[in-house]
């Protein structure tokens, strides 16, 4: 009789807690995923730098104040500097004061902040201050400090640059046609910005774009009355593109040369590198076919040519990503990163272009390269050696090219690497553990503890969460991540929404907190009852140069072979309602939505697609020709691939949503797909978000994210 009035006792006790349990808001889901339900970090943690020591900010006593951690007292942190110590330095500096912690960033001998639009750099040990960025600067655009004294900015198309009081106009004929010291091509090839200070700080190589030979594209700005036009340069595949030259300013004489990169004048410029004496500029040129590029070594002085270190070509398509990293130390030697094997790996090279070594190989791929161990004989790097969906830090030895892990395990480590190369700040997660942040030491793998994560959602009730691979039809692994609804009932039918995004430079599934979705919505249905499914298909990112270029010449085919066998999987899951599935896609992924929808009708009930490109012939240069060649070469690929032909074959709900800004997928791809459809008497559902370019942003994220959540529950039922 007791033990069973325990039982009930006990049963009662579990269901009042279950019955406490919260559910997110789409609010919780969008925007405090990002705040007050992120996990517990330690903000601001780094080296201090040219020291081993690290520091991070916290409130203690209702106090702003940053603690150090001194690697020889891991144990412990010490007040490193109060707000009122700051403030000191400020006064000194004849500065405002502040009611707050800024963002700082700390050497062994200084400190840098920003103060009211002014970045100073405070000497800690007398206390001077040397003005990096003036008040008056710091809304410039394109501003590059390069902390030897001199700036860098455009103001009306041209580039300028400062020295103190000092400023000088380096060139006259900046204009909406003529672009200066801004990125080109784009912002692909890995290029982020137009600027390129040398290693002293007193030579500059910039960017010259014309943009002549490119139509004007309308964006219209809808807040003015009447609407008004902002004209974009925008090369369309198989259309000319611009053309880019590369030139240098010397801050001292305050003369300028041009590099002389010969060679058509529609073909790429990228991966700028100084020599470590400041006396060469290496650049790859790729050409506009994207199949064939050469490294370069031009002389800083008269921009003259010197020599071709090596090229490399590819059957599909190249893509140099990343500049050349000198060796610390041995300027005659230099890093490469290359997939020439198929997998992105490291190359040791001489400066005259004679390959040592390739220091890493092997069926995975490296990600980021950290930097090098103080004797520049240790190379560290993150790679995907433990499994494509985990991040990991390594070290080569560039003598031996032995590797020795300091993280080897399934999950994703986010790290940073003191300048000596003896310890790392590793900040990692998995799926059943929101984060972990500790302090290595790299020589013995010995960690040191510093924050465990409580679960942010530990209060709110949710879907369980799983990743796992499944076979596609030529036997290949799909990662895969399920969340099974809320209080889940395996006796019960549920309906499904599939998310994906398909194509290159991107990766969906991680085994990192939450499956590696940066908000909650996926956890926000699967509490309303929903199974949400996503899968990385061919075309992803970090597995292999094959498993990407699958999709050369044809986009979302392969794709969509793998979706299938996605939807194979959920079909022989015995609570899968396959008669309500929905799909789901933005960018590339509102591409593949459409697409799938049209080429394989009925499978799907509703679908939401964002941003999508619904015809390659009206997508940039750059990245369409990379993965589908030119419109003149290719026209079965892009015949496949206009969505306006194949509009007719909708069966189901299709939703479609366009920021009205979009710089990058033009608004005209959805408005064609909806003028054929009006065409064809098919009818589609449209959204729009004025004043947002490719992603909806904000406060309206949570608006957008509602919109699509509504969509479904009205449609899948």
């Amino acid at each position: 009789m007791l033990k069973g009035l325990m039982s009930v006792l006990l049963f009662s006790f579990c269901t009042f807690c279950n019955a406490q349990l919260k559910t997110l808001t789409m609010e919780d889901a969008m925007i405090n995923a990002r705040t007050t339900l992120a996990p517990e970090n330690l903000r601001q943690l780094q080296f201090i730098k040219g020291t081993n020591d690290i520091v991070y900010f916290k409130k203690v006593e209702g106090a702003d104040v940053w603690l150090r951690i001194v690697n020889h007292a891991i144990d412990k942190s010490e007040t490193y500097m109060t707000l009122a110590q700051l403030n000191s330095y400020f006064r000194h500096a004849g500065v405002d004061t502040s009611t707050a912690m800024p963002a700082m960033q700390f050497a062994k001998d200084f400190f840098i902040t920003t103060v009211k639009g002014q970045k100073m750099k405070f000497n800690i040990k007398d206390s001077s201050v040397m003005i990096l960025v003036p008040k008056n600067f710091s809304g410039k655009e394109n501003l590059d400090e390069n902390g030897a004294g001199y700036l860098a900015y455009v103001e009306d198309g041209n580039l300028f640059v400062a020295n103190g009081s000092a400023v000088n106009k380096v060139t006259q004929d900046g204009s909406k046609n003529i672009v200066y010291a801004s990125t080109v091509h784009q912002s692909e090839f890995g290029i982020t910005k137009g600027t390129f200070w040398s290693n002293n700080g007193k030579l500059l190589a910039f960017y010259r774009m014309d943009q002549t030979m490119v139509p004007d594209y309308p964006i219209i700005d809808w807040t003015t009355r009447p609407a008004s036009v902002n004209n974009l340069k925008y090369p369309m595949a198989g259309d000319s593109s611009h053309h880019v030259t590369l030139h240098i300013y010397n801050a001292e004489t305050q003369q300028t040369i041009k590099v002389n990169t010969v060679g058509p004048q529609e073909q790429f410029l990228t991966n700028i590198a100084w020599s470590p004496d400041d006396k060469f500029v290496y650049i790859v040129i790729l050409n506009r076919e994207q199949n064939h590029f050469w490294v370069n070594q031009y002389n800083a002085s008269n921009g003259e040519w010197v020599k071709t270190l090596f090229e490399e070509t590819d059957e599909k398509y190249a893509e140099p990503l990343v500049p050349m990293l000198f060796v610390k130390n041995n300027p005659t030697q230099f890093i490469w990163q290359s997939r020439r094997d198929g997998w992105n790996h490291l190359y040791l090279y001489q400066t005259d272009g004679t390959l040592i070594k390739q220091l890493t190989q092997g069926n995975w791929d490296v990600l980021e390269v950290k930097g090098f161990d103080e004797k520049g004989e240790q190379l560290y790097f993150v790679s995907t050696q433990v499994s494509p969906v985990s991040k990991n830090l390594s070290a080569v030895n560039l003598k031996s090219s032995k590797i020795k892990n300091i993280t080897a395990t399934d999950e994703v480590h986010n790290t940073q690497v003191s300048a000596s190369g003896d310890y790392a700040i590793d900040v990692f997660s998995s799926p059943d553990n929101p984060r972990t942040i500790d302090f290595i030491e790299n020589k013995s793998g010995q960690a040191f503890h510093l924050l465990q994560s409580k679960n942010p959602l530990a209060a709110y009730e949710k879907g369980d969460m799983k990743i796992f691979t499944i076979k596609n039809q030529e036997g290949t692994d799909l990662y895969c991540r399920l969340f099974k609804p809320a209080s889940f009932d395996s006796t019960k039918k549920y309906p499904v929404i599939v998310y994906w995004y398909g194509g290159p430079h991107a990766q969906m599934i991680l085994n990192a907190w939450n499956g590696g979705a940066g908000d909650y919505w996926f956890q926000y249905m699967a509490e309303r009852g929903y199974v949400v499914f996503t899968l990385d298909t061919r075309g992803s990112s970090n597995r292999g140069k094959a498993f990407e270029q699958s999709i050369f010449r044809k986009a979302g085919e392969k794709q969509m072979e793998d979706l299938m066998s996605g939807i194979d999987f959920l079909h022989h899951l015995p609570y899968v309602d396959k008669d309500n599935m929905g799909l789901f896609g933005w960018s590339y992924g509102g591409f593949m939505t459409t697409d799938f929808m049209l080429t394989h009708p009925g499978i799907f009930k509703a679908a939401v697609a964002g941003g999508p490109v619904t015809n390659w012939k009206y997508y940039e240069v750059m990245y369409t020709e990379r993965y589908m060649d030119r419109p003149q070469e290719n026209p079965e690929g892009f015949e496949a691939t206009d969505l306006t032909k194949k509009i007719g074959n909708l069966k189901g709900k299709l939703l479609l949503i366009h920021g009205m800004q979009d710089n990058v997928v033009l608004m005209q791809h959805s408005v064609n797909l909806v003028k054929a459809a009006v065409d064809k008497g098919v009818q589609v559902d449209y959204m729009i978000y004025p004043g947002h370019e490719h992603n909806v942003l904000g406060k309206d994220r949570a608006h957008l994210y509602q919109k699509v959540a509504d969509y479904f529950m009205q449609n899948l039922k």
